[in-house]
């Protein structure tokens, strides 16, 4: 039996950092001041998605899902990852910083959101820092430009960024980084700026170094970005040794259409921006610095990777060439579509912009996809597999801000129309 495509009403997030403006903007939504700052569609339970066909009756698509698994994900995505949609599909728009955090490694977010449920401690509590038992590497992809830190840089550009700071906080930091500049001196340097937050004199330590680096960054500094980033930070974040952490970690800037991978493990947080970010279903944060919630210290301190090196970035290869990446790839037949993939198997993206002269751009990706169009109009076309009216295509009209779920049993996916759309799978 055919599957219908199904309408999803995304769940919106209004953390304190987000946009006031771009996702009212891309949801047609009237601004009210207030921050929007993530567009969730998918079915993780913290905020699933509700779906519903042709204006008919919405349900939980996560309730769906589970009750026609084969339909909905297909043979090869449930014998893998169970009666759930293994990806979480974002849009985020940030105008001021994230956290400074990390997200576990497979076997840390189970071991710790089962150590916690042994502990009582009730789902969705502050005091939590594992809400599920799954891992969340993630993938961005800029919609604008999209500031960030990820990942180590090398030790010894760290000691260039820390060189002539007065504070007891850096000079403890730079020593360890001299003595081992290696993966050894990061950890050891990061440990002690996260242990630092608890030192009644943390503030006015940092209050020096700060001043510093403004002065520096006055005077006409060799590394205006890096040290822009912690005199803003230390604006936002009054006190915070996240400020000081930023000098450890990669500075990136995203144009629009450019992406980064984060793996588990490593250090990251998202500066402003907006973009589609695509994840393993999961919300495992845990936070090293730049917020007032909870820092688990040993937690993420277990499960951080200090190997130096640039930013991860995805594999990016243009669509359109009509030749495919084997029977799980995505292949578009004509459009300016790209796909990105990372080294993980629970999600890939295809996007980009379609033109009306494309015509119908064929996305040859099987199991659960999620079509998000962030600007025109795209209409989905799918062929009816096990129709008993031969030639008979599943369409739906999916405009700026929507999105759909396109069921496995659905069959290839096909897109017409003009406009920025976005493609989930699993690869």
């Amino acid at each position: 039996m055919t599957s219908p495509i199904l309408h999803l009403t995304p769940t919106l997030q209004s953390y304190d950092w987000g946009s006031r403006s771009a996702l009212h903007s891309l949801l047609g939504l009237e601004q009210d001041g207030g921050p929007l700052a993530e567009m969730w569609m998918g079915a993780h339970p913290k905020g699933p998605s509700s779906a519903s066909a042709d204006g008919g009756p919405s349900a939980s698509l996560a309730d769906l899902i589970r009750a026609d698994p084969v339909a909905m994900l297909g043979q090869r995505v449930l014998d893998e990852y169970g009666p759930r949609l293994p990806y979480l599909l974002k849009v985020l728009a940030a105008d001021r910083a994230l956290s400074l955090q990390v997200h576990p490694q497979p076997h840390r977010a189970r071991a710790g959101f089962n150590r916690e449920n042994r502990a009582g401690i009730p789902r969705g509590s502050a005091d939590r820092s594992f809400h599920d038992d799954q891992h969340k590497p993630e993938m961005v992809v800029a919609i604008s430009r999209f500031e960030g830190l990820s990942g180590f840089r090398r030790p010894t550009r760290v000691l260039e960024l820390l060189d002539g700071l007065r504070g007891d906080l850096v000079a403890r930091m730079r020593a360890a980084l001299e003595v081992r500049p290696s993966a050894v001196g990061l950890q050891e340097a990061f440990t002690l700026a996260l242990h630092a937050r608890t030192l009644p004199d943390v503030a006015a330590d940092l209050a020096v170094t700060v001043a510093d680096v403004a002065s520096r960054l006055g005077e006409g500094t060799t590394s205006p970005r890096a040290d822009a980033t912690v005199v803003a930070l230390a604006e936002q974040h009054p006190g915070d040794p996240g400020a000081i952490v930023s000098m450890m970690l990669n500075r990136v800037t995203l144009e629009p259409g450019e992406s980064m991978f984060v793996p588990a493990g490593h250090v990251h947080a998202y500066l402003a921006g907006c973009a589609v970010e695509v994840m393993s279903s999961s919300d495992n944060v845990l936070r090293a610095g730049l917020t007032t919630k909870r820092v688990d210290v040993e937690a993420l301190l277990a499960c951080v990777v200090y190997s130096p090196g640039p930013a991860a970035r995805p594999r990016v290869r243009p669509l359109g060439t009509g030749r495919g990446a084997g029977r799980r790839g995505a292949l578009a037949e004509g459009g300016g579509l790209r796909e990105y993939r990372a080294a993980i198997p629970e999600f890939a993206l295809v996007m980009g912009e379609l033109s009306a002269d494309d015509g119908a751009v064929t996305v040859r990706a099987e199991g659960p996809r999620i079509v998000l169009v962030l600007d025109g109009q795209i209409e989905t076309l799918c062929p009816a597999v096990g129709s008993d009216r031969s030639g008979e295509s599943l369409r739906a009209v999916v405009r700026a801000g929507e999105s759909v779920f396109v069921p496995h049993a659905t069959g290839t996916l096909a897109l017409r129309g003009s406009g920025r759309v976005v493609v989930a799978f699993v690869p």
